[in-house]
């Protein structure tokens, strides 16, 4: 849709410190991730939490969530939904139209506010590998065919940078699991399921965590760990007090 971020590609050696989590589409839900950082007992200083993208729309506070950034913990790729916020911006896409997929939070956000957005989201990476060898796993939006080898080259044709970010067709089963031959475990999101799932090397950990029944959903990376909670409970539960770690 718009030009391609940089860095395209970004490595991460294996956390030999603390743990590695990896959380689904969060879309503004920030009181939801509160309350399970909080009950994973997640420890800033030797945790990291890598992100499947989509920080904004859909959910109740889009800004608080691109916030989550500047945390050195913190660690997102580019969803389709930055993507549209940047094109926005840019004047390559129409306000109205990414209203239509939930920008609607940011009608009262004027050009250049909206650019300043752009510019900080603009920096995330489509591809985040974190590890080596048997320890390693990829992090990405939504989906993608081909190898490790091709996934650190990062030399994506526009077709496989609309499929990292858009893609679906695994997901929804009209794809052949087998173009994954020789790809690591990798964390996506983009196409919601009830719970996590997992096909071929790809795990699916969007559990819609917007909607009135879905929810956040944190996984730890290289374990069957996984923790959910629905925003609206964490809010009732008084999510938005606990400190960030």
């Amino acid at each position: 849709m718009n030009g391609p971020t940089y860095p395209i590609v970004v490595r991460h050696p294996a956390n030999d410190l603390g743990r590695d989590f990896v959380v689904g589409d969060l879309h503004g839900c920030v009181d939801a991730l509160r309350f399970l950082l909080h009950e994973i007992g997640f420890d800033g200083a030797r945790d990291r939490l890598f992100s499947v993208g989509d920080l904004v729309d859909r959910g109740t506070d889009s800004l608080a969530a691109i916030d989550l950034i500047d945390k050195p913990w913190f660690y997102p790729v580019l969803g389709n939904h930055e993507d549209a916020l940047i094109a926005v911006a840019a004047g390559a896409m129409r306000r109205q139209s990414w209203y239509a997929i939930g920008g609607a939070w940011a009608e009262t956000i004027p050009d250049d506010e909206l650019a300043t957005l752009a510019t900080r989201l603009s920096t995330l990476p489509l591809v985040r590998i974190v590890g080596e060898g048997e320890r390693r796993f990829n992090v990405l939006h939504a989906e993608f065919f081909g190898n490790d080898a091709e996934l650190d080259a990062g030399d994506f044709h526009e077709d496989v940078r609309g499929q990292i970010l858009w893609g679906r067709g695994l997901a929804l089963g009209h794809a052949d699991p087998a173009q994954q031959f020789g790809l690591s475990p990798t964390y996506c999101g983009h196409t919601p399921t009830r719970a996590v799932k997992r096909i071929g090397s790809q795990i699916y950990i969007d559990t819609c965590a917007f909607a009135p029944e879905g929810r956040l959903t944190i996984v730890q990376a290289g374990t069957d760990e996984r923790w959910s909670v629905k925003e609206r409970w964490a809010s009732s539960e008084g999510a938005s007090e606990l400190a960030w770690p």
